[in-house]
């Protein structure tokens, strides 16, 4: 197996071809091999690889990535390459989603390792402190322990300014949004509404997709006033399909969306418990 690699110029030009063409761009997480396959072939422009992803393809929620169960870098990176990348034609460009708050790693030494299994991009998000309630009692103990957006924000900037990768920003809140994309100045900055509801594990916490448009245009207009060149897509909360998806796109600023549970743990819960239901309701015609 010998898998086809991408530079960062390469990646950056197909992004910015289609920005330029009004094309949307999309962006996915795989928690599997077989899901990366499939949407490579589908036409998603990066596959997303993080340990949330992987707990999903496991039955688990995203947000199992956030307990101290695992290590979360070591999980995204061994399946990255074992699963993710050996799957790929080289179609879409892999972003692994990484700790950057791990504390018994040096994270110029975890994005070598990405580079060296052909990953040229890096996203915040696997967990980020953003995902945590500001003020909530959580938060301040973590803060208090040492884990930062700064650390994150460092890593972005590391990533893209001193290891030649394509940075991939994401944040929960306006002010978080505004931070990650003033001092890390990410090529791709995605606002994340919320966990994206549907399905066995999904979580609805009430904002419509009317509501869900309005929240990401304003961190959009936030955002491109400190990183005018910022490419943005939007993921999360209402946005659990293809016409939410469309919704967003008609009714904000951005470049396109960003899937997870939507394109991957969604369609497989149906599909597998269609699929199992119609065997499992088989009975035999011939006579005892």
């Amino acid at each position: 197996m010998i898998v086809k690699r991408l530079t960062r110029e390469e990646i950056l030009s197909r992004l910015h071809a289609k920005v330029e063409q009004h094309i949307p761009i999309m962006i996915a997480s795989a928690g599997s091999g077989l899901v990366a396959q499939l949407l490579e072939k589908a036409g998603a422009d990066c596959v997303n690889t993080f340990s949330g992803a992987r707990l999903r393809a496991n039955g688990m929620g995203t947000m199992a990535m956030m307990w101290p169960i695992l290590d979360s870098n070591r999980q995204t990176l061994d399946y990255t390459r074992e699963d993710i990348m050996p799957a790929m034609n080289g179609d879409a460009f892999v972003c692994a989603c990484l700790n950057a708050n791990d504390p018994l790693k040096d994270m110029r030494m975890v994005l070598q390792e990405c580079k060296d299994m052909g990953v040229m991009s890096v996203s915040n998000i696997g967990p980020s402190i953003s995902y945590v309630d500001h003020d909530s009692e959580i938060f301040s103990v973590l803060k208090s322990a040492g884990i930062t957006l700064q650390h994150e924000i460092d890593m972005l900037r590391l990533a893209r300014e001193e290891m030649g990768m394509v940075t991939i920003g994401l944040a929960f809140t306006l002010e978080d949004s505004i931070r990650v994309c003033s001092e890390a100045k990410p090529h791709i900055f995605c606002y994340h509404a919320g966990t994206t509801k549907g399905g066995l594990k999904g979580y609805d916490s009430g904002l419509t997709i009317e509501q869900t448009a309005e929240q990401t245009e304003e961190a959009y207009e936030a955002v491109r006033r400190v990183h005018p060149d910022v490419i943005l897509v939007a993921h999360g909360a209402a946005m659990s399909n293809p016409d939410d998806a469309q919704y967003m796109i008609d009714h904000t600023s951005g470049h396109g969306f960003w899937t997870g549970s939507s394109t991957e743990r969604i369609p497989i819960e149906r599909a597998v418990s269609a699929a199992a239901a119609e065997f499992a309701g088989l009975r035999f015609r011939r006579g005892l």
